[in-house]
């Protein structure tokens, strides 16, 4: 229910077990103090009074993130000691939210500092539940720094600034932003200096469009707000836009709303020039800290000089049991930015990687090759490097457009080209964590570095393409007289895999087969039991059988599921000299044909149909004489190999 629906009414129950759980639990719970209303001379009180006045018993809970602690207000007062607490800390290492980085971009104001203190404590108190006279009395002193906030020449240089900003920020990685003014005036006004800079941004149409103002408005407001006043529905309709990260609606100009209780996980940016503080200030930040997909972190850019006020909100909300740092200052992430850039750089000492950058396109992939093959030679280097460069974005990512980062932007956009060729020309590892994803490298870097064609691993090596289906013999010579033998090898490996992951598809025990005689040649090679160049011949010869088991259907007289279930059966050796191959082609043509016979669409989770087909493969085994010690075994590689084959045969 909602809490307006008690005011004035009377005992609903004096229970004992009623329990109270009230959600933001700051906000209005307060008010036991008499008041009186002078328009009506009526005695008033606030909402916490009305609510027990109607459950005199009940025990009650708050939820909140910002409790409140002030002499007439204060939400431990109103509901008890804390139960529980779990901080901003706490919250980062459970990856429930990610850090918020904070950055000042002052926009200088003509305020004197010792104006200024004595202005902001009273605008700051514009919240519900003020008289009316204290409202007016406030927004009195609010006109006199909104003047001078909303001066023409101070929103041109701002909306300059920050439409530069959240280009680069875009650039480095992909979401929304929302702008935080102090009036609703300054909203339209600055709405007017961006779209003057980048036209294309505006639309008439609330459905297209990269930046739109949320706020709310009557008939009687000024004639140039009226195009951005809209009704419930419709900005439900622009909050529907903003939450989908893949919809061109970038940027939200907003003065109140949207800044408690509005999720939008894909916004990384806030720029806030208006003053805030306490609990406001902290519902406000948290917009940004929202997990989603790769984003590594929040910004929040600081406009107006809240840095004060932050610390001391921080104070208030993390002193008090909780723990942890809510924000970070930029310029920390700019010096992990730079360890990590040593980290690289280091990596490869030793290669000149920066002439590499001056290199003409046409041999820039040949010299691509080269810093591969350098790396593959390092001690486990693949995996070290991949994981610094990683690290290396992501911190890139957040660190732009700091000086320092657009910097060394070249030598990270060359990093990662290096990355993203050993990522396609390497065997992807089973083990990789979700950091390791090639999508949060895209997302982080790809469009935060100059263009650069995409890299053809093969044309960077100097080979043709192969149809990795057939892996020809001029394809495989090619390889074998490549001048990188650890790019070769690689090559070999990833090209070989594949091949493997398709015959999964249709042939288990052979693709099982292959897989373990991969393992083994590369095994051997990283014990160092024999050289680069023994480990590619392997390979080779591994590669020209799995091009001959393509053709071993025709040897047999098998379609390809026959010879699917001839391997499954022939996998038991006593199998093969019992009942010899003729015989076992005929039980893999029966078993192909019965069982195609009974599988339906869903077969693999109903159990009572999948022990139907069990039953029908042993029945078929017996009638064949099948060796009964090893069929237990057989039929669970039939039904596995089933498995992988059913879904065409229950649409055929």
């Amino acid at each position: 229910t909602t809490l307006q629906k008690f005011e004035g009414g009377d005992a609903l129950s004096d229970r004992r077990n009623v329990v109270v759980i009230a959600d933001e639990a700051h906000r209005s719970h307060y008010g036991f103090s008499a008041r009186l209303d002078k328009s009506s001379g009526e005695i008033k009180y606030g909402m916490a009074k009305y609510l027990r006045d109607a459950l005199p018993n009940a025990s009650f809970i708050g939820f909140t993130g910002t409790p409140i602690e002030l002499n007439d207000k204060s939400t431990p007062a109103v509901f008890g000691d804390y139960i529980d607490k779990y901080d901003i800390l706490r919250a980062v290492e459970d990856h429930a939210t990610v850090p918020i980085y904070y950055e000042s971009r002052l926009a200088k104001l003509e305020l004197s500092e010792e104006e200024k203190p004595r202005i902001d404590p009273e605008f700051e108190e514009i919240t519900e539940g003020e008289e009316e006279e204290e409202k007016h009395k406030l927004k009195t002193k609010w006109a006199a720094l909104e003047a001078m906030v909303g001066t023409e020449k101070r929103i041109g240089l701002v909306a300059r600034d920050l439409v530069d900003h959240f280009e680069k920020r875009l650039e480095a990685m992909d979401g929304k932003a929302m702008i935080v003014c102090m009036s609703r005036r300054i909203c339209v006004e600055m709405y007017n200096a961006i779209t003057r800079l980048r036209p294309e941004w505006h639309s008439d149409d609330d459905g297209k469009g990269v930046i739109k103002i949320v706020m709310s408005g009557s008939a009687s407001d000024e004639p140039s707000w009226q195009p951005h006043i809209r009704t419930k529905a419709a900005r439900e309709a622009i909050a529907k836009r903003f939450k989908n990260s893949e919809d061109g609606l970038k940027v939200v100009i907003v003065r109140d709303m949207w800044l408690t209780g509005f999720d939008c996980p894909s916004m990384h940016t806030m720029y806030l020039d208006k003053p805030m503080r306490g609990h406001n200030l902290m519902q406000a930040i948290a917009r940004v800290n929202r997990v989603f997909k790769d984003k590594p972190g929040g910004l929040v850019v600081d406009y107006l000089g809240i840095a004060d006020a932050l610390k001391r909100a921080l104070h208030t909300y993390t002193a008090s049991g909780g723990k942890g740092q809510a924000t970070v200052n930029q310029e920390q992430a700019v010096a992990v930015m730079m360890e990590k850039y040593e980290v690289v750089c280091d990596m490869l000492h030793g290669f000149d990687f920066k002439t590499i950058l001056t290199t003409e396109a046409a041999k820039r992939m040949s010299a691509i090759a080269h810093a591969m093959e350098f790396i593959l030679g390092l001690d486990d280097g693949k995996k070290r490097y991949l994981q610094a460069v990683l690290a290396l974005s992501k911190a890139f990512a957040l660190a732009v457009p700091h000086e320092q980062a657009l910097a060394i932007r070249d030598e990270v956009g060359l990093f990662q080209e290096i990355r993203s060729a050993l990522v396609k020309a390497t065997v992807s590892e089973s083990e990789r964590t979700p950091d390791e994803l090639e999508s949060a490298i895209r997302q982080l870097i790809s469009r935060a570095v100059y263009s650069t064609e995409v890299v053809d691993i093969f044309a960077a090596a100097g080979l043709e393409k192969p149809d990795i289906s057939i892996l020809s013999d001029e394809f495989l010579s090619d390889i074998r007289q490549l001048p990188q033998r650890n790019l070769a090898l690689e090559l070999l490996k990833k090209l070989i895999n594949d091949e493997i992951r398709t015959h999964m598809r249709k042939n288990v025990v052979q693709a099982r087969s292959f897989a373990d005689m991969l393992e083994q040649a590369v095994r051997k090679y990283q014990n160092r039991a024999i050289e680069a160049a023994q480990v590619i011949e392997e390979l080779i010869q591994l590669a020209k059988d799995i091009r001959r088991a393509q053709n071993r259907g025709q040897e047999l007289g098998l379609t390809d599921d026959e010879v699917a279930f001839y391997d499954a059966l022939a996998e038991n050796q006593s199998a093969r000299d019992v009942m010899g191959d003729e015989q076992l082609r005929f039980l893999a043509q029966e078993l192909v044909d019965r069982v195609k016979q009974n599988v339906t669409i869903d077969w693999q989770v109903r159990e009572n149909a999948r022990a139907q087909i069990r039953v029908l493969v042993k029945r078929i085994l017996r009638k064949h004489g099948y060796p009964p010690d090893m069929a237990q075994r057989a039929t669970e590689l039939v039904l596995e190999q089933t498995e992988v084959l059913c879904k065409d045969w229950a649409e055929a």
